[in-house]
């Protein structure tokens, strides 16, 4: 995998991210209706968010679920990690296959 793949993923999860935090923002708010983020391959092979609005219920509550935002969170927070860990890694395989060429 390339280090741009793990780029767009740290990207597409940062919306994800803040499109949860968003909703759980919006917890109180009455007749809030929150989006749902999905991450998807675009044609290229590189993940990428799309955002839509949730189904309404017609609630005159938030309709915002945190039995569901909340484990999406540390999901999607595990997720960053591991795109941070394998962007390091390569990195440092790069860094050291230079040295060894210099």
């Amino acid at each position: 995998m390339a280090i741009s793949n793990n780029v767009a993923s740290l990207q597409a999860n940062q919306i994800y991210l803040n499109t949860g935090a968003n909703n759980i923002a919006n917890v109180n708010t009455d007749r809030f209706i929150p989006r749902d983020t999905r991450i998807t391959n675009s044609a290229s092979q590189t993940p990428q968010a799309q955002v839509r609005l949730a189904d309404d219920n017609g609630s005159k509550r938030s309709q915002t679920d945190l039995a569901k935002e909340i484990p999406d969170q540390i999901i999607q927070s595990g997720v960053a990690e591991a795109n941070v860990a394998a962007i390091k890694t390569q990195d440092q395989i790069f860094g050291t296959l230079l040295d060894i060429k210099g």
